[in-house]
């Protein structure tokens, strides 16, 4: 099977050596006990907290970050080996004694955040005031005091912290355990996730057909436990939402992102509002262009008519994503060349490696490390340069160290977004005929369709399942019902979904893993849609600003950060800006449609 046959151009492995040797290293429990030491001296504040002057809160926030710096750098290496062997009992062992270490350590300074947080307003503006080493960490400060009025009694904390373990970090790596020891079993031929989805952009309809078949009933013998996972966790989220008087689901989720539930309800009107102008619309040409009367689900990711099926090797991925980042600043991709040269990138599909894709941060005192599954595919290539993007950002942020370096979701997606459009347009300049032009257009249009209507899908997804789940208990086919509704929405009457589709709720780890992050991809993309019309318009300074962005991390807030562009999220003039750039690519499209026609 083609799509199983691996590439001539391996991707490689990483190397996590940078943090250590392996999961026998000696520096691990070494670190691990400094890590308990320094916690338990840092205890000694407790109950002292609100009495620090401004030297002394200074000294200890200090003091709280080198900690956590120590004990990220160890918990970044235990998830990364974990997700790159997640079926490896040994490796899962080692992450789970890790986690159990991790959560003694952190139990011993869980008092510090909650009593930073009850300090009196005045008392802390006139230590920030007095301080200017301290002013420095105010927008910390401000995301942790915004926690206030949730915040339980200390001793309920400590013990919900403490059983988080057994709780809802459990089933998350579960549920991870799970899919990474899942296979599809296609024609014969015994599949990882990764290797079956991908045939799902396979030019052989009948291909497709079977890998579908094979993926929803894997999902199908599976649903049950999926959906006592998705239950079990959606109710624990719901007694702890309950016991902290957040007001909706979403709450926590838009505090931690710094952004207001209005600006979040203002993107998810705009695009659902535009699913026949976007979605349904794209279809109906695809659908056209695939000479069907109407696509079946496993014909989304289906390749345009003539687009090449070819193998993209990972030197020209390499070649073409630095490309185009090099052509945007110099900087940029040099950054992101590190990656390549000093092996932080886990790129090679395997047995029992985490699907998907992400870029860990890790700690300000290492680097980032990038995991993806490259099969050699155009989207793969769009995957490389979007996991680049937050590498890059995480890179340049780091020098805000740990509690600032890290940007709310909302804007963590901004990078990596703008990197895929970088990227995207260097290859469409680079396109040799109008023909070449139209696919790789229609590509981008289907990349924005997947990150804005099907993300914002996935959100509503999760908004009626919460709420149904507030009612009582959901059986699979509840869940499915949810899921089939809400895929027919958002991708339009272009398609016909089979009986087993209504399982493919099952894989999706955001569900499971960071209820309701999902709208940040959607988030980032329409930013990026208005930052890069700000780039070809030739805004001035545009690139310092855009590092500057970038750099500042978590230090600034979103309206601060987008000031300098003139921009505004809150305005919801800005989605429908937006989103009005995908309408007219495919306005472009409607005008071309018969060059794609048939393949001829």
């Amino acid at each position: 099977m083609s799509a199983a046959a691996p590439l001539r151009d391996p991707p490689p492995a990483w190397d996590l050596s940078d943090l250590y040797a392996g999961p026998d290293d000696p520096q691990i429990p070494a670190d691990l006990k400094r890590a308990l030491g320094l916690a338990r001296a840092f205890a000694g504040r407790k109950g002292k907290v609100c009495g620090l002057d401004a030297d002394g809160l200074a000294e200890a926030i200090a003091d709280y970050e080198a900690l956590g710096d120590l004990s990220g750098r160890i918990g970044s290496y235990a998830g990364l080996a974990f997700a790159a062997h997640a079926s490896d009992p040994a490796i899962a062992k080692f992450y789970g004694d890790v986690q159990e270490r991790l959560s003694e350590i952190g139990t011993e300074t869980l008092f510090f955040e909650l009593e930073l947080a009850q300090i009196p307003d005045a008392e802390l503006e006139a230590a920030l005031a007095a301080h200017a080493g301290l002013a420095r960490y105010r927008p910390w400060l401000e995301t942790v005091r915004a926690f206030r009025p949730h915040q339980l009694a200390e001793d309920m904390e400590r013990l919900l912290y403490e059983k988080d373990l057994t709780g809802s970090a459990a089933w998350g790596r579960l549920f991870e355990e799970t899919v990474a020891s899942l296979r599809y079993t296609v024609r014969g031929e015994a599949l990882t996730g990764p290797q079956a989805l991908n045939l799902l952009s396979s030019s052989d309809a009948a291909l497709r057909r079977d890998a579908a078949a094979a993926l929803s009933a894997t999902f199908g013998d599976q649903a049950r436990t999926f959906a006592f996972i998705l239950n079990t966790l959606a109710k624990d989220k719901e007694i702890d939402d309950r016991w902290r008087a957040y007001p909706e689901a979403t709450s926590f989720r838009h505090l931690m992102n710094q952004v207001e539930p209005e600006v979040v309800e203002a993107l998810r009107r705009s695009v659902v509002a535009a699913f026949p102008q976007l979605s349904h619309r794209y279809y109906r040409l695809k659908a056209r262009w695939l000479g069907l009367e109407k696509l079946n689900d496993w014909d989304r990711n289906a390749p345009l008519p003539r687009a090449s099926d070819e193998a993209i090797g990972w030197s020209s991925a390499k070649d073409i994503v630095l490309g185009a980042y090099g052509g945007f600043a110099p900087r940029m991709a040099e950054i992101a060349g590190r990656f390549f040269e000093k092996n932080w990138i886990d790129a090679e599909p395997r047995p029992g490696k985490s699907g998907g894709a992400f870029s860990h941060g890790t700690v300000p005192s290492a680097h980032p490390y990038i995991l993806m599954n490259y099969l050699g595919k155009s989207r793969d290539v769009m995957t490389l340069a979007h996991e680049l993007g937050h590498g890059v950002h995480q890179t340049l942020a780091a020098k805000q160290g740990l509690l600032l370096a890290s940007t709310p979701l909302t804007l963590a997606e901004t990078a990596s977004v703008f990197g895929e459009m970088l990227t995207f347009r260097a290859l469409l300049a680079a396109a040799p005929t109008p023909r070449d032009r139209a696919i790789l257009l229609a590509s981008k249009v289907e990349d924005m369709l997947n990150t804005v209507v099907r993300q914002i899908a996935f959100y509503e997804f999760e908004l009626r399942f919460h709420a149904k789940r507030r009612q009582g208990e959901l059986t699979p086919e509840d869940i499915g019902a949810i899921w089939l509704a809400v895929q027919k929405e958002s991708l339009g009457p272009a398609f016909d979904f089979s009986a087993g589709y209504a399982n493919w709720w099952c894989y999706i780890p955001h569900f499971v893993r960071s209820p309701f992050y999902v709208y940040a991809y959607a988030f980032g993309d329409c930013l990026v849609n208005s930052l890069y019309a700000l780039h070809e318009e030739a805004h001035p300074d545009f690139v310092a600003k855009y590092f500057a962005m970038l750099e500042a991390g978590g230090s600034k807030r979103h309206k601060a950060l987008l000031a300098p562009f003139g921009l505004d999220a809150s305005d919801p003039a800005f989605w429908s800006r937006g989103v009005a750039m995908i309408s007219r690519f495919i306005d472009e499209l409607e005008r071309d449609a018969a060059l794609l026609d048939g393949g001829g």
